[in-house]
């Protein structure tokens, strides 16, 4: 499965982005999607992830209420809503595919594939 993450780049603060993930390869089996994030120094970070159906979405506390989640999955495309950005948003962010693990796949460990990040940069 290869994964092309897309739709980033340079927002003010209190704007919004949609990025893109789409999925191409052997996409046939069903599997959940995530969205993690990263700073330079720092831990990849969870945003959010969708079940299969798209009928379950979770999302860390830092971006709920802001951020939404959805895929279609006959254009094999997983999507992140960001809206109300603000300055601490701002990391390179990658799609991803669990192969382990249990819902809400909230931990990076569980997956082995991984899109190439797309930067988000929000100014204040």
């Amino acid at each position: 499965v290869q994964l092309q993450a897309s739709g980033g780049g340079l927002v003010q603060a209190g704007g919004s982005l949609r990025l893109s993930c789409a999925a191409s390869g052997r996409t046939g089996s069903s599997a959940a999607m995530g969205w993690f994030r990263q700073v330079p120094g720092k831990e990849r970070e969870f945003v959010a992830s969708i079940s299969w159906t798209g009928g379950r979405s979770y999302y860390a506390e830092s971006v709920k209420g802001r951020f939404t989640i959805s895929r279609d999955n006959a254009d094999n495309t997983v999507y992140l809503q960001m809206n109300s950005l603000i300055p601490e948003d701002t990391a390179i962010y990658y799609c991803a595919r669990p192969s382990r693990g249990t819902w809400p796949f909230a931990r990076s460990d569980a997956y082995d594939f991984w899109g190439q990040g797309t930067q988000v940069t929000v100014s204040s």
